[in-house]
């Protein structure tokens, strides 16, 4: 673990999020998984990063631990101005706006701020990496989740097949393993 790395987890240490449980394992855990599937999908170390604070400020569906939007300063200060956008792009993400625009395909894309209910244009750039951000969490999870393996799925397989190579490759994997019946 580099020092950037060691600086990051002790943030979270700090708040406490290894006392905070998510989908059968402490939420630290899920943040640094996710983390290390972006990195070997290899992604960028400001993309890596934003999935180490992926739901930090809380999800649609994860609300067990949410730090104020009124910290955004701070995470951006520790993560990068990106890197963070990315983060509060995740957790402020309207789901369904988000599947009908991945799945669409249409440009520009276009994202829906659940908490404000903007919504705006991303680059391309910026929502590719959403993307990556987004559908990493969930294959990290999915096994484990109590939403089941259907949640989503064609949201999530047409974020797959947007991004393609690993992301394309981590998806079939992940649901290769899903039970039958």
């Amino acid at each position: 673990m580099d020092r950037d790395d060691k600086r990051l987890t002790e943030y979270l240490l700090n708040l406490g999020v290894n006392a905070v449980g998510h989908t059968q394992k402490t939420y630290l855990g899920h943040l640094l998984a996710v983390e290390r599937l972006l990195e070997a999908a290899g992604c960028p170390r400001g993309v890596c990063h934003s999935g180490l604070f992926h739901s930090i400020y809380g999800t649609e569906l994860f609300q067990g631990f949410t730090l104020p939007l009124e910290k955004r300063d701070e995470i951006r200060e520790l993560v990068g101005e990106r890197a963070e956008r990315l983060a509060y792009l995740n957790c402020a993400m309207d789901r369904p706006f988000f599947d009908r625009v991945v799945q669409e395909g249409a440009a520009p894309a276009r994202f829906r701020d659940r908490l404000t209910g903007e919504e705006v244009v991303l680059q391309a750039e910026d929502f590719d990496d959403l993307c990556r951000v987004h559908l990493f969490d969930w294959l990290e999870q999915v096994p484990r989740s109590g939403q089941g393996w259907a949640y989503r799925r064609a949201a999530y397989r047409a974020m797959a097949h947007r991004l393609g190579g690993p992301a394309k490759a981590a998806f079939e994997r992940v649901y290769a393993a899903e039970p039958a019946g």
